[in-house]
């Protein structure tokens, strides 16, 4: 082979590998391009998704306390009508115990009004008269004093009543509350 050859084939393949070399450093020059541009993709893609995650869980966390706050007036609504309802048993138990004392110590008699016209039919009045005095009774009204056994038994009775009356007003205005509550 004459020199002129070997000059040719040594700058043919001298070319050819700095060709291949310059196009294999291009063609990594490309993908670290491309691998950056996905890279910042990714990058922007967790961001918005870790946005997204912040907002909803901002969103739960504000119906928490909504719902806290509206238990915490519910609960304040509810000891209110509690304090209420003992309020008014005390009241109705200290009345009622009043009651008992003054029947207990005679200062009050219980006593039914009595139909004229029945006594009248069963032979007179039976030794009983209108009370003396001026207390709102109607002149010639008739009535008769229960023992004080039966009376204390009726106080009873109505005492009982009274708590039961109480208990349901109780009852039925916690059951508003909470419906009206949700």
């Amino acid at each position: 082979m004459s020199q002129q050859a070997r000059l040719t084939v040594l700058a043919l393949t001298l070319g050819a590998a700095v060709g291949g070399g310059l196009a294999w450093w291009w063609q990594a020059k490309e993908l670290e391009r491309q691998a950056a541009g996905f890279g910042q993709q990714l990058a922007e893609k967790d961001l918005k998704h870790s946005r997204e995650r912040e907002d909803a869980t901002a969103a739960a966390f504000g119906q928490l306390e909504e719902q806290q706050k509206a238990r915490r007036v519910l609960e304040d609504r509810l000891q209110v009508l509690d304090q209420t309802h003992w309020k008014e048993m005390n009241d109705a138990q200290q009345a009622q115990a009043r009651l008992r004392d003054r029947l207990a110590t005679a200062d009050l008699r219980l006593s039914v009004l009595l139909d004229a016209g029945t006594v009248a039919a069963q032979g007179g009045d039976g030794g009983m008269r209108a009370p003396a005095g001026n207390r709102g009774v109607v002149d010639g009204v008739l009535r008769a004093q229960l023992d004080p056994a039966h009376a204390r038994r009726i106080v009873a009775i109505t005492d009982e009543g009274d708590r039961g009356l109480i208990a349901l007003k109780a009852c039925q205005a916690y059951a508003r509350e909470v419906s009206i509550g949700k």
